[in-house]
């Protein structure tokens, strides 16, 4: 596993949680931390875990040889 591929699960990772955190509690950890929905640095969070989540896309596909190779 690359270190982009590490990067993108810990993006989509904290995306889960923050879609977790506003499907039980309705409570937007990004949101709350970066000033609110419309703030940049929340919308560049935002995106960040959104081409996390295409990225990690590549890994569903990934044969176990390709991953190999690239050791």
């Amino acid at each position: 596993m690359t270190v982009i591929d590490r990067i993108a699960l810990i993006l989509t990772v904290v995306g889960a949680l923050n879609w977790g955190s506003v499907g039980l509690f309705q409570f937007d950890v990004v949101a709350w931390l970066c000033g609110g929905v419309d703030s940049l640095l929340a919308r560049i969070i935002y995106t960040a875990v959104a081409l996390a989540g295409v990225w990690c896309i590549s890994l569903i596909f990934r044969s176990d040889e390709a991953i190999e190779e690239m050791h």
